[in-house]
């Protein structure tokens, strides 16, 4: 056997003992990632779509955002997010030492008693905002979200992303979590005592 030959050869096996070691997204996690990315777009355009352009500019207090700064946040976040989770994807196989629970995922999406502070790259307040452009900006991105989530073989839980303390399946998740908490924000502003009427 030529020394080429045994170079495929070992090249084969051990593409062969990765894929025996590789476990593709179940259809239980596909099914619960489409399903809260598909409550999480149903939301958002339920809250956002019906307002007016005073709706979508009020902020309720100097130091609060409106929803259309909300909206654009999103869609400033987001495509750092999407790389964040290719980039993953790219890196061979990791496990974290200490990684997060798919609970605490979903407690991030729901839990609004701890507000972050947003880098001041993805913070669009008192930034010129196009809402309409904005919000169809956000429906092309959560599309891209929706079908990695419907069609991905990959075995996102065997690749690790660090900066979240999540693998790749959760970081996904996280992403459509991350727009729910932003949901809660905006029926917070239009909550308030303020809030123009239409």
């Amino acid at each position: 056997m030529s020394t080429l030959t045994k170079t495929l050869s070992g090249f084969a096996f051990l593409a062969a003992a990765l894929s025996a070691f590789a476990h593709p997204i179940t259809q239980d996690e596909r099914e619960h990632l489409v399903a809260h990315l598909q409550m999480t777009q149903s939301w958002i355009t339920d809250e956002v779509s019906p307002l007016s352009t005073a709706q979508l500019n009020y902020r309720p207090a100097p130091d609060r955002w409106t929803v259309a700064e909300v909206v654009q946040h999103l869609v400033v976040a987001e495509p750092n997010y999407w790389k964040l989770l290719q980039n993953s994807l790219k890196q061979p196989p990791k496990k974290l030492d200490k990684a997060a629970t798919d609970a605490d995922v979903l407690w991030y999406g729901i839990d609004r008693t701890q507000h972050e502070k947003t880098s001041p790259d993805q913070n669009p307040k008192d930034q010129h905002i196009d809402a309409a452009q904005a919000f169809k900006s956000y429906l092309t991105m959560h599309a891209q979200l929706l079908e990695m989530a419907r069609s991905t073989t990959e075995d996102l839980r065997s690749h690790a992303v660090p900066e979240w303390g999540v693998d790749a399946y959760q970081c996904l998740l996280e992403i459509s979590t991350h727009e729910q908490r932003h949901i809660l924000q905006i029926r917070e502003i239009k909550a308030s005592p303020g809030f123009p009427k239409k």
